[in-house]
């Protein structure tokens, strides 16, 4: 979908305002674990759910959120309701996806003591983190399958070299994403890789 054809969506349907602030909420209220589990949430309502974007959409939006300073899934939010609907959706998600944090660190902040000290909310902790980790690694075998039915030796190698090069070399993973920037700019722009 162009932009145009979203921002006109987004001004024919009256609650659409309504819907992307309640979905970004919730996407916002359970990314536990860090920016990569918003991808497979993300996926999940925009794409499988609402079908606003494609999953190459998704990809790129998560790849600048990552590539711009700040918190991945805020800097996503902002893109991605800047894509639906301008300024306003830009807003809307925003704002959206601060509430959750600021509302769960307001309680948490009231009653610190009690939460550090509980053991039940530190086995809780560890449960999430144990689902993000899961998600995380659900998004990479997807990622990988489609490359791999596309049959695109380019990208494979380069997730193969960057996983390589991170885990057995210890490479800085800052270094590394440039060097992947760089590679993808030499070897992956032919409409072939674009698709």
């Amino acid at each position: 979908m162009s932009n145009k054809e979203m921002k006109s969506m987004a001004s024919a349907c009256p609650n659409f305002y309504w819907k992307l602030f309640q979905s970004t909420f919730l996407i916002s209220a359970f990314t536990v674990g860090g920016g990569f589990v918003i991808i497979p949430l993300l996926r999940a309502k925009y794409v499988d759910e609402y079908g606003w974007l494609n999953d190459k959409e998704t990809l790129n939006l998560v790849s600048i959120a990552q590539s711009m300073p700040g918190v991945v899934a805020v800097n996503a939010s902002i893109i991605l309701g800047y894509r639906m609907a301008g300024i306003r959706g830009a807003l809307t998600a925003l704002s959206a996806t601060i509430l959750p944090p600021l509302i769960t660190l307001s309680v948490i902040s009231c009653a610190y003591d009690w939460f550090a000290a509980n053991p039940y909310v530190r086995y809780m902790l560890k449960g999430m983190q144990c689902g993000a980790t899961a998600l995380i690694v659900n998004v990479a075998i997807d990622l990988l399958q489609k490359q791999w039915k596309k049959r695109l030796l380019w990208p494979l190698a380069i997730i193969a070299g960057t996983f390589v090069a991170n885990f057995f070399f210890a490479v800085n993973i800052m270094l590394l994403v440039v060097i992947d920037g760089i590679l993808g700019l030499l070897f992956l722009r032919s409409a072939e890789y674009g698709k």
